[in-house]
């Protein structure tokens, strides 16, 4: 018995599993798109929480890239709603296994959903003493990582979008290959490992990162620790989360997904 599903079964398997995913009802779009979102959210507060003492970016980026993908690992394993691999749905209108119309749907309600989940992990990190570790520490950098976000430039956000969701709906396809669980975290770990070690934008994980730095910024102690560390928060804004960030990101990443569901299509799909 085969471990793994060729490439195209793997095309044909998710043509099915994304029509699904578009036609389901929308209580269920929203639990799952919450569950998501919290998720994608507590791997992004694993990462602030293990790299804020560190110094050196390499070793930083390093462990981040070995801790985040869990976050996916566990999406795929308990069949949760996240936007960005929702991306690849794509591939199903492609093959007419659903509508246009059905994909936006389920687009729009797991990115609120998401950003739910996300919002609310964010509030209980900023606002219930998660942030006070080595006094306040952890909080003046999760500021810090969300003002250098919101200061990227548009195009830069739009393509650093493309290039992390290229590599996060691979990690799904390459999950959906495995039979087993081992192999489906795997699938997805490789890929997201990539992403972040190179600094790619993932709007879901913004969410939280900005987010978790917009709410610390409005606790009085972690501004003022802020200021005297010398964190320029100027960027920080809610203006320049959304539009300057989360606008780019989600286009930038909608673009990857659709890029790699059509390859997908095209490749081992399509009648000719």
């Amino acid at each position: 018995m085969e471990s793994s599903l060729s490439p195209a079964e793997i095309a044909a398997k998710y043509a099915e599993v994304g029509a699904g995913k578009a036609k389901r009802s929308t209580p269920l779009l929203v639990v799952l798109g919450v569950l998501a979102g919290a998720l994608i959210a507590l791997g992004s507060a694993a990462t602030n929480t293990a790299v804020y003492g560190i110094q050196d970016t390499w070793i930083a980026r390093t462990i981040c890239g070995l801790l985040f993908p869990f976050g996916l690992g566990m999406v795929v394993i308990m069949g949760a709603e996240l936007f960005t691999g929702n991306c690849l749905i794509t591939l199903s209108v492609l093959d007419k296994r659903c509508t246009f119309t059905q994909m936006l749907r389920s687009w729009v309600i797991v990115y609120l959903a998401n950003f739910a989940g996300a919002l609310a992990v964010a509030a209980g990190c900023a606002f219930f003493g998660q942030l006070n570790y080595s006094g306040g520490a952890l909080a003046v950098y999760t500021m810090k990582v969300a003002a250098g976000k919101c200061a990227i430039p548009f195009g830069n956000g739009v393509v650093l979008g493309i290039l992390c969701n290229l590599l996060v709906c691979l990690g799904v396809l390459m999950a959906m290959s495995a039979k087993d669980t081992t192999g489906k975290i795997l699938g997805a770990f490789l890929p997201v490992c990539y992403f972040v070690l190179c600094g790619f934008e993932h709007c879901v994980a913004n969410m939280y990162y900005i987010s978790a730095g917009l709410m610390a910024k409005a606790v009085p102690a972690y501004a003022q620790l802020a200021a005297e560390s010398g964190v320029d928060l100027s960027a920080l804004t809610l203006t320049n989360f959304l539009a300057g960030n989360l606008i780019p990101v989600t286009l930038g990443n909608i673009l990857g997904g659709a890029a790699l569901g059509w390859l997908m299509w095209f490749c081992h799909l399509k009648k000719r």
